[in-house]
C-alpha cells in the first residue's frame, strides 16, 4: 500500500511539474514576466536603451535637486524638442528664476531681489538716474523695473547658452543620463509605482539610473555621480502648451545683461 501511495504521489508531482517547482511548492516567479525585457540586458545596453528612448520622446517633465559648487538647486522643468519652461531655485526665493524658451527666443523671469544681486540692463538701457539718487537707489529702481517680467535674453549675450541649456531637452538629458565608471546591472525596484531596473556606475559612485521595465524603457530617476543630486523624470511624451509671453509681460532691452554668478 505504501508503495502504491508513493507511486501515486510521484505521478501527481510529475503531472503538475509545469506549474510547480516541487510537489506542494509554487513556481519561481520570472522577474521579467510582463516587462519590456530590458532587465535581461547587460548594463551598457540598458543605459543605451534608456538614452535612446529619452532622445526620441517628444516631451518630458524633470524635477529634483542638483548640487553645484556646494549649493543645492531645485529644478522643475518641462521640456520638448522646440523649447521648454520651468523654474530653478535655491534656498533663497530671491535667487529663484523662471525660464521660457520657444525656438531660439529665450526669456528669463525673476523677482527684483534676483536682479538687485547683480543682474540688470546695461547702464545705457537703464532709466537715467536723478542727480541726487544714490547708486543703490539706481540699482533698486532698475531691479524693480524687471521684477516679475520676462526679460528677453539676447542670443549674443554670454548667459544665453548657459540658460538655454536648462531648456534644451537633448543637451540636458545627455548630460544627466551619462554614468561614470564601470557599469553594472543593479536591483529591481519601482519609481512612482512603475517597475524598474537599476544601472550603476562605479558601484554607485559614478551615478545610478533607474529604467522603466514597463512599456518604453524611459529613464525614471537619476542619481548624479558624487552625490551631486537626484532627479526624477516623468510625463514622457505628454505635450504641453509653449508660447512666447505677452508683450505686456515682456521687457526686451536688446542689451547685454549682467546675471548674478551665485544663487
Amino acid at each position: 500500500m505504501r508503495t502504491r501511495n508513493a507511486a501515486l504521489v510521484g505521478a501527481l508531482c510529475v503531472g503538475l511539474s509545469a506549474a510547480l517547482t516541487a510537489c506542494g511548492g509554487a513556481a519561481a516567479e520570472d522577474p521579467d514576466a510582463g516587462t519590456n525585457g530590458v532587465g535581461k540586458l547587460e548594463a551598457p545596453a540598458i543605459q543605451d536603451k534608456a538614452r535612446a528612448a529619452a532622445r526620441s520622446a517628444e516631451a518630458v517633465h524633470l524635477s529634483g535637486n542638483v548640487v553645484s559648487q556646494g549649493r543645492t538647486y531645485r529644478i522643475d522643468m518641462r521640456l520638448k524638442k522646440n523649447g521648454g519652461m520651468g523654474r530653478v531655485s535655491s534656498s533663497s526665493d530671491a535667487s529663484a528664476f523662471e525660464l521660457l524658451r520657444v525656438g531660439d527666443e529665450l526669456y528669463l523671469k525673476a523677482p527684483a531681489g534676483f536682479w538687485a544681486k547683480g543682474a540688470s540692463p546695461s547702464a545705457s538701457a537703464a532709466p537715467a538716474p536723478k542727480a541726487s539718487a544714490s547708486k543703490s537707489g539706481d540699482a533698486a529702481a532698475a531691479a524693480g523695473k524687471l521684477d516679475d517680467k520676462y526679460v528677453k535674453v539676447p542670443s549674443d549675450d554670454p548667459s544665453y547658452q548657459q540658460f538655454k541649456g536648462f531648456t534644451d531637452k537633448d543637451v540636458l538629458l545627455d548630460g544627466l543620463l551619462g554614468l561614470h565608471g564601470e557599469l553594472a546591472r543593479g536591483e529591481r525596484g519601482s519609481v512612482g509605482g512603475v517597475r524598474t531596473v537599476r544601472v550603476t556606475g562605479a558601484k554607485g559612485g559614478g551615478g545610478t539610473l533607474d529604467v522603466s521595465l514597463v512599456g518604453t524603457p524611459y529613464p525614471l530617476r537619476v542619481q548624479r555621480a558624487g552625490g551631486a543630486g537626484q532627479l526624477e523624470l516623468d510625463g514622457w511624451g505628454k505635450d504641453f502648451a509653449l508660447a512666447v509671453p505677452a508683450k505686456s509681460q515682456t521687457v526686451d532691452y536688446g542689451k547685454q545683461l549682467r546675471i548674478p554668478s551665485g544663487g
